[in-house]
Parts: structure tokens; C-alpha cells; sequence
């Protein structure tokens, strides 16, 4: 008969030793999202209500800014799939110089803040930009061409920009650990490059490649850097809309429901992936 004691300590340990991160956890996150949920449900008229939630949804603004958010996220992630699986194909199974230099420098792109990768593209792309500088210098003219960069489609570029490393990281490791035997057969017997990509390669990357794009998915819904460096005024995503409510209209209220209707898409989003990716085996 095993001894009271002894079970006591063995399985009194490691809820001891959860304490400190659930603790943690909880007053650093759980908390400031119990005082947002809180804060939504009281309007300014004062009580507990459902009526800032009823404001929200009925504003055309909010409607723009869930629009703008979900397009600008899923173009984003398509482009950053897209891109991301091209480039770690190429650093993976194209042998150049560098490449190794190139895969290492994924890592400490990963470490960059947004904002950063913005204002490099506004010195390149801006108003003022070098490209715009050179036009002008070379013709002569009051102003460049390229004027995108306020617009949805420099947020766009932006987003890609600074997410598709995000992507290739994932693969990169899955390529790393890819048995390149099945290749070389496929090479062997004749298979064409697209026909290995699609026939070998990509289903055996497909679990990296749908954490990748995953994750840049929530990252570009709840993106916020990006969007207010390139100076789009007329890109109003949610995140953009949370800090406008809060900080130009001091509707507090009525920031916090959006606040919380973007943590319930993220969750939501992240569910999902859950779902998918263990039917799927990954």
C-alpha cells in the first residue's frame, strides 16, 4: 500500500510549481481583458448594458474597419504564403552563395520591429522617398509617380513585406528535416519542377506552411505599427479604430467593444487553426 504522504507530495508539486505562471498570467493578461469585457458593457449613461455593443455594430465606421481588417489580413497572408513558400524553396533547394548567410538572416529579421520595415519603404517609396527623388531629378517633374504607399496597397506591401519571413521560417526547418531521397526519384524519373513542387514537396511542408500562414493571419488582424507608420488615413482597420475611439473621441466604451470583438476573431481564428491542423495530423 503506497504511502499517503508520498502520493501527496508527488502530485502537490507541480500544481505548486503552475502557481507562479498562472499567476502571472492572470494578472497580466486576464485581468486587463476581464476590466475591458467590464468597461464595454458600461455605458457612459452608467448601469450595465448591451447598448455599446448596439452603437458599435451599427456604426458604419466599425463596418469599414472589420472590412478593411479582414481583407488587408487574408491578402496579406495569401501573399505572404505565396512569397514565403518561393523564397525558402529557393534557399532550401537552389544552391548560391550566401544561402546559408541568407537563411540565417530570417532569424534576426524575425526580431525587427514593424514600424521599422515601414519607414525603410516610406525612405525608398514615400513622398520623398528616393525613388520619387530620382524620378523627379531625371524629368524634371513637381512630383513622382509613386504615391501608393498612404494607400490600402502600401499597407498591403508593408504587411507582406514584414510577415512572409514568418512563413519561411516555419519551412525552412520543415525543408531542413525533409528526406530529399523522394525528390531525387521524382527527378530521376523524368517529374518536372512544378510537378515535384506540388507531387512531393508541398504536402510534405503543408502542416509548416499552414502554421506559417496561421499565424501571420492573427498577426496582420491585430497589426497596428504598419498601419499608422505609412500614414493611410483612409485605412481604418480595427486595431486603428480601437485607438481612435479611445484616444481622439475618449468613447471608451465604445473601444473597448471593438477591442473585444478583434480578441474574439483572433481566438476565434486560432480555434480553427486548432481544429484543422489535428484532423489534419499536423
Amino acid at each position: 500500500m503506497r504511502d499517503p504522504q508520498a502520493l501527496r507530495n508527488r502530485w502537490g508539486q507541480p500544481y505548486l510549481w503552475a502557481l507562479p505562471p498562472v499567476a502571472v498570467l492572470s494578472l497580466l493578461f486576464l485581468y486587463p481583458l476581464a476590466l475591458v469585457v467590464q468597461q464595454s458593457l458600461h455605458p457612459d449613461t452608467g448601469g450595465t448594458s448591451l447598448q455599446p455593443y448596439a452603437d458599435v455594430f451599427a456604426s458604419s465606421a466599425f463596418r469599414e474597419a472589420l472590412w478593411t481588417t479582414v481583407w488587408l489580413a487574408v491578402a496579406a497572408t495569401v501573399g505572404c504564403l505565396v512569397l514565403g513558400f518561393v523564397l525558402a524553396l529557393v534557399i532550401a533547394f537552389v544552391p548560391f552563395p550566401g544561402g546559408k548567410a541568407v537563411a540565417k538572416f530570417i532569424d534576426v529579421f524575425l526580431s525587427f520591429p514593424s514600424f521599422l520595415i515601414t519607414l525603410a519603404l516610406l525612405f525608398i517609396y514615400g513622398t520623398v522617398g528616393m525613388a520619387n527623388g530620382l524620378w523627379t531629378d531625371a524629368t524634371g517633374a513637381a512630383d513622382g509617380p509613386f504615391q501608393f504607399l498612404a494607400t490600402p496597397w502600401g499597407v498591403l506591401l508593408a504587411e507582406i513585406t514584414y510577415f512572409t519571413p514568418f512563413v519561411m521560417r516555419p519551412l525552412l526547418g520543415a525543408f531542413s528535416q525533409m528526406d530529399t531521397a523522394q525528390v531525387e526519384v521524382a527527378s530521376s524519373l523524368g517529374a518536372r519542377p512544378a510537378r515535384i513542387v506540388g507531387r512531393v514537396i508541398l504536402p510534405e511542408v503543408g502542416p509548416a506552411l499552414a502554421a506559417g500562414g496561421s499565424l501571420v493571419l492573427v498577426l496582420c488582424l491585430n497589426e497596428f505599427g504598419i498601419v499608422l507608420f505609412t500614414g493611410a488615413k483612409g485605412v481604418t482597420t480595427l486595431p486603428m479604430l480601437v485607438y481612435s475611439k479611445a484616444m481622439l473621441e475618449s468613447d471608451y466604451p465604445g473601444a473597448c467593444v471593438v477591442a473585444v470583438v478583434n480578441v474574439l476573431i483572433s481566438v476565434g481564428l486560432y480555434g480553427i487553426y486548432r481544429v484543422v491542423s489535428r484532423r489534419a495530423g499536423a
